[in-house]
């Protein structure tokens, strides 16, 4: 018992220095963009991997919040983000339920359809949904992004819900089918609120996969008017030289939303995948 009491409390310490070490190298990039954002552009070229700002240079998050355009790219962001998760967190719950819950003739082949979503990659629709929105003239709008960032993430957020949904006891439906209740007041009424852990899990992960990216975005939005907060990052780059400072300054207010978000909802998203995982 002694020997296998010091086995496990060695096997505790290693278990932990490796997490450790794992954690500093996760957060190590944050720090290391932070750091650099308070620097003058010219001390980003150096030896150093990391530099001490003397005196801190918090005129980069001025010049990046004036010159960058972050307020009209935020507002942007806001509303394809929020209403990029609204409409996945709605049609995924809808088809959840469809498939878990109701039979029809081509539920499991249509469910596979949706999951098949999973492995294509954003690339190879870059050119046929620049294509197709260019002849429905939607190009340089917000539904050019709203659309793709909706499609790539409902077979993630379904498969989440079936399995959540899964799990749920059917009595509770068929009570409340007893009662007189109608499919929409079965749907919003009882599984919407006993689905709040998944629906926690999908809004975060939709809103972190949408909220940073560019790819999409520098591809079908050509105009100021319409442009997301990853585009103030290009307002300091130039043909021959570029402000490196304020770039990294730009990133940081770029990340500081989805990192708030994941903080402040991480228990959350581990129990809406756990529960799922674990009951279904």
């Amino acid at each position: 018992m002694a020997r296998e009491s010091s086995f496990n409390k060695k096997s505790r310490a290693v278990l932990l220095v490796v997490l450790g070490l794992f954690s500093i190298g996760q957060l190590f990039p944050l720090v290391w963009l932070i750091d650099f954002s308070l620097c003058k552009s010219g001390d980003v070229y150096g030896a150093n991997i990391l530099k001490i700002p003397n005196p801190p240079q918090f005129i980069n998050y001025y010049l990046a919040w004036r010159d960058g355009k972050i307020p009209q790219y935020f507002i942007n962001s806001v509303i394809v983000n929020v209403t990029s998760v609204l409409l996945v967190v709605l049609f995924s719950l809808m088809m959840g339920y469809a498939f878990v819950r109701m039979e029809w003739k081509w539920s499991n082949k249509v469910l596979t359809y949706v999951l098949l979503g999973l492995m294509i990659p954003i690339h190879a629709t870059l050119l046929p949904n620049f294509v197709i929105f260019r002849q429905l003239k939607m190009l340089d709008s917000y539904f050019a992004l709203i659309i793709p960032y909706v499609a790539f993430s409902l077979p993630q957020a379904v498969f989440l819900m079936t399995g959540f949904i899964g799990s749920i006891p059917r009595a509770l439906e068929e009570s409340a089918i007893i009662d007189g209740c109608g499919i929409f007041r079965i749907l919003f009424q009882i599984i919407l609120p006993l689905s709040k852990p998944a629906l926690v899990t999908i809004t975060v992960t939709t809103f972190l996969n949408t909220w940073n990216e560019f790819i999409m975005a520098a591809t079908y939005l050509t105009s100021d008017k319409f442009r997301t907060l990853p585009f103030s990052v290009y307002n300091f780059a130039g043909q021959y030289a570029s402000n490196y400072a304020v770039q990294f300054a730009v990133m940081t207010i770029v990340a500081l939303p989805s990192l708030i978000v994941y903080i402040a909802l991480n228990e959350q998203v581990t129990k809406g995948v756990t529960l799922g995982a674990v009951k279904g």
